[in-house]
């Protein structure tokens, strides 16, 4: 029988460069494996906690009280169990910890040892992670969203909406929409440059240039779309990530940018203008995660034309997503497993989503590492969907370049069949 024989953690760097979680799990038969928890800026408040030290070092963000509940009570619960079940491994976690939301150890704490234990399964029994999470029918490859511009809390520039992405809708498999989405992603630097604006990057690889008005950023990606050649709409859509939470001022919405304050209403009149002028195929965070009433209004309007993305919503938390779905809100949530704590809360949600016909969007965080789990993850629950960046910065490429190593696996290795493409 194999059992798991170690838990450990240590302090490592983010993409940020602050601190976070990287724990090692080891297996009875010698099996080692590691995951690294990723860190979001723009966070919902329903999240599970994210434990922090406080104090001076490292301005605060320390985790070292995370790594010492891995090292300690998380490692004297499970050394022993069996690495296989892994609803039991984090159902254990949660006991021990004894909150919803992780406030005890933390929730970087309990998922890092959630995914180090999956892949150390994984790993004994020499599969690739995908197929050990999802078994046979792992056979979906998801559709990137790129973002290709970053603003609000991404980056440090003018444009409140916190992300303009590009989705390549019009291509068989994974390797050429990645390819379409790299180049359109250099015609907008071109393009920026041209117009002496500024091609720094922002946290998640995409360009922070200072631009008039939140639909500007739409206007250039277009012309980028046509530069490399292809065709807005038919071949590549465009996504917007809004974090409207991080807007909210008393009397509803500030567009700094644009110096007006807005309504609820008068905010998905503006989506719905911009869905009518641009190939806008999903909308996510819309409004606020407290703004239920105008999520309404958003989804009669626009539900039926448009993906509506729940993040700061749902928060990938299975409890919250039900009410939206009792309740006709939205029709897509994302997915990011550091919000709810461990991999058998994300599988579970995914599965309620799916089951009452909501898309999933797998996500990274914008503080991020070279840890590539998602990737496995998106391809394990069929997502059809990851959003992990533009095609620049290590951690953000690290993600796609699994998916491509999977998609070679899918379509052309050990496991034979023809590979959906969503």
């Amino acid at each position: 029988m194999i059992f798991i024989d170690n838990v450990s953690a240590m302090e490592v760097m983010d993409s940020r460069g602050n601190p976070t979680v990287k724990t090692t799990v080891t297996l009875s038969d010698g099996t080692t494996e590691s995951a690294i928890v990723p860190s979001g800026a723009s966070t919902g408040k329903r999240e599970a906690l994210e434990l922090r030290d406080g104090g001076t070092r490292y301005m605060g963000k320390g985790v070292l009280k995370a790594v010492d509940n891995v090292n300690g009570e998380l490692a004297d619960a499970l050394i022993g169990l069996s690495p296989f079940n892994q609803a039991i491994v984090d159902a254990t976690m949660k006991e021990v910890d004894g909150t919803e939301n992780y406030g005890n150890l933390g929730a970087n704490a309990v998922l890092g040892v959630s995914m180090a234990v999956a892949r150390a399964a994984a790993a004994s029994l020499k599969m690739p992670l995908y197929r050990y999470l999802g078994g046979a029918n792992a056979m979906v490859l998801p559709t990137p969203m790129l973002n290709i511009i970053n603003g609000g809390s991404h980056a440090d520039n003018s444009v409140d909406f916190q992300e303009y992405m590009i989705m390549p809708i019009g291509f068989e498999d994974f390797a050429t929409a990645l390819q379409a989405s790299a180049e359109v992603y250099h015609n907008l630097k071109s393009i920026l440059k041209a117009a002496k604006h500024n091609t720094a990057l922002g946290d998640e690889g995409g360009f922070a240039p200072d631009l008039s008005s939140n639909e500007e950023p739409i206007q250039v990606i277009m012309q980028a779309i046509e530069k490399a050649g292809y065709k807005a709409g038919e071949q590549i859509g465009i996504a917007l990530d809004v974090a409207a939470s991080e807007l909210v001022v008393e009397g509803g919405y500030r567009l700094e940018s644009e110096n007006r304050t807005v309504s609820s209403e008068e905010l998905v009149e503006y989506y719905v203008d911009l869905c009518s002028k641009y190939p806008i195929v999903s909308i996510e965070d819309g409004l606020s995660e407290d703004d239920w009433s105008g999520w309404k209004v958003l989804t009669e309007k626009l539900a039926d034309k448009v993906q509506l993305v729940g993040d700061d919503l749902f928060v990938t938390n299975v409890n919250i997503l039900n009410e939206g779905i009792q309740k006709g809100i939205a029709n897509s949530i994302l997915i990011k497993p550091n919000q709810i704590g461990s991999v058998s809360e994300t599988m579970l949600t995914v599965r309620l989503a799916q089951r009452n016909g909501y898309t999933c969007v797998m996500s990274h965080r914008s503080g991020e590492s070279e840890d590539a789990f998602i990737a496995d993850f998106a391809v394990a629950l069929n997502c059809g969907q990851i959003k992990t960046g533009s095609t620049a910065r290590g951690e953000r490429t690290a993600k796609y370049n699994r998916v491509l190593e999977i998609e070679n696996e899918v379509v052309y290795g050990e496991y034979l069949g023809k590979a959906l493409f969503n």
